[in-house]
């Protein structure tokens, strides 16, 4: 590592920010406290499950003890009925709506050196970018011009390359961009960063410049584990600075934050118990829990033998375990969105978008500088292999066909329905009326500009039913929605309510 770059991480950390949150000097992740729960908790009485179960369909976050007992569970029947309440909580929340949306890398230059990742700085085979202003327009463009997505989730490597100004500064190209298609234009509405852990002041300069979503994975909450893949002397290497990222993001004024894990690197149980100690802790001291948990399994990268390594396998994480993680998080955050993405084969994505997913990405590009290249994938260029390569308007067909509707809307973040007033909102219910009919006129304005014919029929026939919910359910906004409708049809974009 270069003189300077090191000068750069050393200037990364300032203690004072987190040990305010601290008790003691501990953070609020007890490794043995939650190997305890699990351990206590096992062959939990039915009754005792079932109560808990009721407990998630009130739209409550359980309490670790309580999602303890759910992660032991064998039996069949109750297992059944957890993938019930799990498909009913989502419906509640937030109906049978999709969000879609597109990774974006803008910088794959990275100082840190994580053993399970295509960019760590020891991999010489990465070809490695920090794309221009020229380049950013060229990828948006393409996205929002060719594709039609609404939303991204920008991604940049710790590097000085990617420093916070260099984050401003792209946000704003990005936002600036605006495309004409067949009947209207296309524009990107809604920005979410997954970037590294900021300083407090770094922090509201993101807010400043009018992000979504500010998301950090912590990796594994184990803090053997991450001390294991995070080599220590790089800026990753340090435990706390990051699992109290989101602590300062909030602080910051920014409105949602959202966490993850990546399953593979520990035990599944305990890390789905981490994020929701997580969880807890931030509805603790901030009032709001996370507004997005994502739960990414590890996949193979370019020149990462840690994926192959047989001595990593133990955690391994099966189909048939990962859809129980999926299931359990659902329930023990029962408020939060939950993102799976294209890691995931589509068969998998097919299985456990019923079970509480909210989001996924689609047609998406993780070689940096490749939208404009018509989506090439390069694996010397990228993160790590992706499961699914279909394109948008594949995804949204086969979406339709399942009886979900893609939806680009944006208007809740534009009309203060985020942070705390978002989650009364979303524990009642109240939050999917406004997206029901914000989610079928962004779709209608999806279909008439980047639709295929199959897909284009496919998705009206989906909105007319989803119309007649509409009429059924809040008929006193019916004619205004028809009325937005109508314009939307004529060439008008961006409306909501």
């Amino acid at each position: 590592m270069l003189d300077k770059d090191r000068n750069w991480l050393e200037e990364r950390i300032n203690y004072k920010e987190i040990s305010k949150y601290m008790k003691d000097g501990k953070d609020f992740i007890n490794d043995s406290e939650i190997e305890e729960k699990i351990k206590n908790n096992k062959n939990p009485d039915p009754k005792r499950v079932k109560d808990i179960i009721a407990k998630s369909l009130t739209i409550h976050n359980l309490a670790p003890d309580e999602l303890a007992a759910l992660i032991n569970v064998t039996d069949r029947d109750l297992i059944a009925e957890m993938e019930e309440a799990a498909t009913a909580v989502k419906k509640w929340v937030y109906d049978n709506r999709i969000v879609t949306f597109a990774p974006l890398y803008l910088s794959n230059l990275c100082l840190n050196n994580c053993l399970y990742c295509g960019l760590r700085c020891s991999n010489q085979q990465m070809q490695r970018k920090t794309l221009s202003d020229e380049d950013i327009i060229n990828e948006v463009s393409y996205l929002t011009g060719k594709v039609g997505h609404k939303r991204l989730i920008v991604v940049y490597g710790e590097h000085p390359e990617a420093s916070v100004d260099y984050m401003q500064k792209s946000i704003e190209t990005i936002y600036g961009v605006k495309v004409k298609t067949r009947k209207g234009f296309g524009q990107i509405r809604r920005l979410n960063v997954n970037g590294p852990p900021l300083l407090l002041e770094e922090f509201r300069k993101m807010h400043e410049v009018g992000i979504g979503t500010y998301q950090i994975f912590q990796e594994t909450y184990h803090h053997d584990t991450y001390n294991i893949v995070h080599p220590g002397g790089t800026f990753k290497g340090d435990y706390d600075w990051r699992l109290y990222s989101m602590h300062r993001a909030l602080e910051s004024g920014i409105d949602d934050v959202g966490l993850g894990a990546l399953f593979g690197l520990y035990d599944w149980k305990f890390e789905i118990m981490g994020l929701l100690y997580h969880s807890i802790e931030l509805e603790n001291v901030f009032g709001i829990g996370p507004h997005t948990i994502s739960f990414p399994r590890l996949e193979p990268a370019e020149n990462t033998p840690f994926i192959t390594d047989p001595k990593y396998q133990k955690y391994h994480v099966s189909d048939e375990d990962f859809k129980r993680l999926v299931v359990l998080l659902r329930l023990a955050v029962p408020h939060a969105g939950m993102i799976i993405t294209a890691r995931e084969s589509p068969e998998i994505r097919k299985a456990l978008l019923p079970l509480g997913c909210t989001q996924t990405d689609a047609s998406s590009c993780i070689s940096i500088g490749s939208y404009s290249e018509d989506g090439k994938q390069d694996s010397c260029r990228q993160q790590f292999l992706l499961g699914d390569t279909r394109s948008l308007d594949e995804v949204i067909r086969d979406l339709a066909q399942l009886g979900f509707i893609t939806s680009f809307c944006t208007a809740g973040y534009r009309c203060g329905r985020t942070g705390q007033n978002i989650m009364e909102l979303l524990r009642t219910g109240q939050e999917g009326k406004f997206c029901k009919l914000n989610a079928v006129l962004t779709f209608k304005e999806w279909l008439d500009d980047f639709a295929s014919e199959e897909t284009y029929k496919i998705g009206i026939k989906l909105i007319e039913m989803e119309m007649e919910e509409i009429k059924k359910k809040t008929p006193n906004a019916f004619d205004a929605f028809m009325v937005a409708y109508n314009k939307i049809s004529n060439g008008e974009r961006d409306l909501y309510f």
